[in-house]
């Protein structure tokens, strides 16, 4: 056999081992809700918003991507992200166990606790919770937490945050148990003038899983590589704390 051939067999061997080439990750549909302020909202101007916003950014400069974003209703956020409709769920999603059996997550990029709110003047607290009329976004893990730790609750499910609170403050719900950074904002808005938070801030790893991550489908591997990359360089860079400051005057990473 000649050289050549040899060379040539020795080549296509190569190729056929090594598997298909995969393709650079040049550009990135991260996906949202975009109904979720301070994290992520629509402004008046129909601009895409907030501190989810701004990380997801920061990210793709540090990957060297074109960032494109795509919103989504939560309810079907992550059948939609596996129909590929966008490439990561950056929607102040928590990291649970149920949807780590579906999707993967990176490291958190913040931990927020779930509180409680009601209309001042009312008695309403989650120590008295049974029988309570209580409004909470559906599928998330403040559902999760009422439905496991409050079992006497009359839960309330609602399709967007901002629809809870405003049957909290209608009186068509006696509290509201949401994400206690997201209720910051509306009880110092003149909306929730007449609302305050009541009880703790709760925890529980067990319904609230173990900090905020980004999801990405499981096959995605090199996606998730960057994306983890990417938050411990902000993160190290001050770009994280740049973005913490502008919208929070705390720390929402957490421990």
């Amino acid at each position: 056999m000649c050289k050549f051939k040899v060379f040539l067999f020795s080549l296509i061997a190569a190729v056929f081992l090594a598997g298909p080439a995969q393709a650079e990750i040049t550009h990135v549909k991260m996906g949202t809700e975009g109904a979720y302020p301070p994290f992520n909202n629509i402004n008046e101007e129909g601009d895409l918003v907030g501190f989810d916003i701004d990380i997801g950014n920061a990210l793709c400069d540090a990957m060297g991507v074109t960032c494109e974003w795509v919103t989504s209703d939560w309810d079907g956020i992550i059948p939609a992200l596996l129909a590929k409709k966008f490439d990561t769920i950056t929607a102040s999603m928590s990291i649970t166990a149920e949807r780590e059996e579906k999707i993967a997550f990176t490291d958190k990029y913040y931990t927020s606790p779930v509180r409680f709110i009601r209309r001042k003047g009312t008695d309403a607290t989650p120590e008295s919770i049974s029988g309570a009329a209580v409004g909470v976004q559906s599928a998330t893990v403040s559902e999760n937490l009422v439905q496991g730790k409050f079992p006497g609750a009359e839960i309330k499910t609602y399709a967007e945050q901002e629809q809870a609170n405003l049957d909290l403050t209608s009186g068509r719900v006696d509290l509201v148990a949401a994400d206690a950074f997201v209720l910051i904002g509306f009880v110092d808005s003149e909306a929730g003038n007449d609302v305050e938070f009541v009880g703790p801030s709760y925890t529980d790893t067990e319904y609230l899983g173990e900090g905020i991550g980004i999801g990405v489908r499981k096959e995605d591997t090199e996606l998730l590589q960057m994306l983890n990359d990417a938050i411990e360089q902000i993160r190290e860079d001050g770009t994280y704390q740049k973005i913490n400051t502008k919208h929070f005057d705390f720390d929402v990473y957490g421990n």
